[in-house]
């Protein structure tokens, strides 16, 4: 594992020409992958890199993970398509395992994370009219402050990041912010209009933010109070990132609605869904809302391999045990000088750099050339998610490299 040289002819000619003629929609390091396997990826120059990001998430399980290339091989021989014209004999195994797995009754599956944000608030609006008896086009819903829920033109309505806002309008009405954390302006805003308040149990993009301890029970037990449903989006915690399989557990919440994605998938496909009882999804007849691939059979397959790889309770474990190791060893660069604040739950941790030592990308790049990969996000931080199968020899090498680039 030595420290990687700088970028050649090959990955500058790739990089050169990927800008020419791709919308210039993300910054992404400077490295261009070409295979992975497990928790390492290796560049097109043969330069191995540590995997620190894990796809926001997707990647939970590893890259090129045995059990689901063999599921999607499986199924690509069988059939990969059929549109929900017809059924698939996958079909009915996913949605009641998924369903089991969040101890529900009923699964609306999409693709994308997005899709399934917007399928949620699409299910809220409905079921405040139908079933709370909002009066027509009143249907409000409450959010958070620096929420990541997706980039559609609906989502960003509602987002407080300027960067993915700014020039998107007009924007879609029906939403109300309050910040993170905060109980008595979420009380506030909840009002008879009120279908349902929208969360991240741990706001990934803004920075890995942990709300406050009795946060999620006290919105739960308002939510209950004022009849409102209270919609977790475990996008990114969801799926055993935590140490749980869901980011909620370790508060003892259940939700009325889990929108889940990313893992869900298996870093093979893309597989999202919204997940809830009958009384709540039960409210759509057909034609009123769909998807072209949601649910098709390969998605359905693959998924069924993660929820099977779910119930062992085997990820959620090392997640948990890995996570402790990683937040008491990245605890100690708080005392450095060098780390300000760390914050997170099981293998996921946001690192705030002392702005004197550089931004996040800054930092970013140079764990790049010490052959680890991270991501940045607001400024001065940088976001930790290795893939749940990681060796603590590999984290530990991982951390070392963070130590060098801080000079610790």
């Amino acid at each position: 594992m030595t420290a990687v040289t700088p970028p050649n002819a090959a990955t500058e000619a790739f990089i050169t020409a990927s800008e020419a003629h791709s919308a210039h929609n993300y910054h992404p390091l400077p490295v261009v992958v070409a295979t992975a396997e497990g928790a390492w990826m290796t560049d097109v120059e043969g330069r191995r890199y540590l995997d620190m990001l894990a796809g926001y998430s997707a990647l939970n399980f590893g890259h090129g993970n045995q059990r689901l290339i063999e599921a999607a091989k499986a199924q690509l021989e069988r059939v990969t398509l059929t549109s929900r014209a017809f059924y698939h004999d996958r079909f009915s195994a996913f949605c009641t395992q998924l369903a089991e797995l969040c101890g529900m009754d009923m699964v609306l599956p999409m693709n994308t994370g997005a899709e399934a944000v917007e399928t949620a608030v699409k299910t809220a609006r409905k079921w405040g009219y139908q079933v709370k008896g909002v009066l027509d086009g009143r249907a409000k819903i409450v959010v958070a402050g620096n929420n990541f829920h997706g980039r559609t033109t609906t989502i960003v309505s509602f987002s407080t990041d300027q960067e993915a806002r700014a020039d998107f309008g007009p924007y879609t009405p029906g939403f109300e912010i309050v910040p993170y954390g905060d109980l008595t302006a979420l009380r506030g805003a909840v009002t008879e209009n009120t279908v349902a308040v929208l969360l991240e149990p741990i706001q990934g993009e803004a920075g890995v933010l942990v709300p406050p301890a009795g946060y999620l029970p006290a919105v739960r037990e308002l939510t209950r109070e004022r009849n409102v449903l209270f919609i977790a989006d475990e996008i990114q915690s969801g799926l055993g990132r935590t140490g749980r399989t869901f980011a909620c557990e370790h508060e003892g919440v259940v939700p009325d609605m889990y929108v889940l994605g990313k893992a869900l998938g298996g870093g093979v496909v893309p597989v999202s869904a919204v997940v809830s009882s009958s009384e709540v999804l039960g409210v759509f007849k057909p034609g009123e809302h769909g998807s072209t691939f949601g649910g098709n059979p390969l998605a359905c397959a693959v998924a069924l391999e993660v929820i099977a790889m779910l119930r062992t309770g085997e990820f959620q474990q090392r997640a948990a045990e890995l996570g402790e190791h990683l937040h008491a060893e990245l605890g100690l660069l708080t005392g450095t000088g060098k780390v300000t604040q760390v914050r997170g739950r099981g293998l996921w941790a946001g690192v705030d750099i002392d702005p004197s030592h550089g931004t996040g990308r800054e930092i970013s790049e140079k764990l790049m050339a010490k052959g680890v990969l991270v991501k940045d996000t607001h400024g001065s931080t940088i976001r930790i998610a290795p893939p749940l199968m990681i060796s603590k020899e590999d984290l530990d090498w991982g951390l070392d490299q963070l130590r060098a680039v801080l000079a610790v």
